[in-house]
């Protein structure tokens, strides 16, 4: 498969290029697409075969719900069986934005998008490319993260190439994204509602609208067995391909801890990778050191984690180690996203 990749000035989108890419989705096809927190791959979320090729491009378990993505809060009705209280209040106040609800799925969605479960996952991107797309589409756009599965999600078109280049369709180059970091996902259908994925809604701004919310207890810990709820629940994500440990304790013993340890691999041989901050980068001495952001600017560091996991990749990187950044908040996300791509490999010091 020839894969067309196509610019987009999301200033001045191009309606020519945008009904082609709604007409591939229309017509069974896989269009990867921008939107504020990361690269989705597009297809028809109506279209059980078209959530089978999404699957196959991205090698991903076929119990691994997708997300659909709507650009009319209109549309929402014809997802679910009905739309809860709470999903009208956190769309009023988040959508269109970096949030996804769980609810119980109508019959027209089809379970190949579901992972095989009576819930569907639903969001409303506030990308202008991502809103045109899906409204040329058809509405209705299933759309996981655009790269192969296990992988860093893609901040940029580039990644999606390096991913799914000759898999898909199209991918619609919309430039770096905004956020860096997947969807809040929450869970409507429990009480009180419940977080399956942090993101940049954070748990506080949830119970400023909905009051309590809970969040699942395996955020943090190993994966459990069970079949996953949301994306991301069950399997590794987001792994660059050297072995990735996070370092925690006080910002003296986490430095000198890494660093005794970069020495010793020097000694094997080893090609060594540091995640610090913009405070502490130049105290590290491994191989290919990168600073994420600057701590007390946490969104820059979700902004850039996914960019330079990606980039020890390109460096040949063996065996990285990286700060934690516990905290609340989008915070939380961050350490989320790195327990995942470590594999949960935690040191404390």
């Amino acid at each position: 498969m020839n894969t067309r990749v196509v610019r987009i000035d999301e200033q001045h989108i191009d309606d020519t290029l945008i009904e082609e890419a709604g007409r591939i989705i229309r017509e069974g096809g896989l269009v990867a697409f921008p939107t504020e927190t990361v690269y989705g791959l597009g297809g028809d979320a109506l279209n059980p075969a078209s959530s089978k090729k999404i699957y196959e491009a991205k090698g991903r378990p076929s119990d691994n719900p997708l997300i659909v993505h709507i650009a009319r809060m209109e549309d929402l009705p014809a997802l679910v069986r009905t739309v809860p209280e709470t999903a009208k209040k956190l769309a009023q106040a988040f959508w269109p934005g970096p949030l996804t609800m769980i609810m119980n799925k109508s019959e027209a969605v089809p379970r190949e998008t579901t992972g095989g479960l009576d819930t569907v996952a639903v969001r409303m991107p506030s990308h202008p490319t991502a809103m045109a797309f899906i409204e040329a589409a058809g509405g209705y756009v299933a759309a996981p993260s655009a790269n192969r599965s296990g992988r860093p999600s893609p901040t940029a078109a580039g990644y999606v190439v390096e991913d799914l280049d000759g898999r898909i369709d199209m991918i619609l180059d919309g430039g770096d994204v905004e956020l860096g970091l997947e969807s809040t996902i929450v869970d409507l259908t429990v009480e009180p509602p419940m977080i399956l994925r942090p993101g940049f809604v954070t748990r506080e701004a949830l119970a400023e609208t909905l009051g309590q919310v809970e969040q699942d207890a395996t955020l943090f810990t190993r994966d459990s067995g069970q079949a996953p709820k949301a994306p991301g629940m069950k399997y590794r994500h987001y792994a660059p391909k050297g072995e990735l440990t996070i370092v925690r304790g006080s910002a003296a013993a986490v430095t000198n801890y890494i660093n005794a340890r970069l020495e010793e691999e020097r000694k094997n041989n080893k090609r060594t990778g540091v995640i610090a901050t913009d405070e502490t980068i130049a105290e590290y001495s491994a191989d290919v050191p990168r600073s994420v952001g600057k701590r007390k600017d946490v969104n820059t560091v979700a902004r850039g984690l996914y960019r330079i996991l990606r980039e020890f990749d390109d460096e040949g990187v063996d065996l990285i180690y990286s700060e934690s950044f516990d905290g609340n908040g989008v915070s939380q996300a961050v350490m989320n996203r790195l327990l995942k791509a470590a594999g949960h490999r935690m040191i404390n010091v």
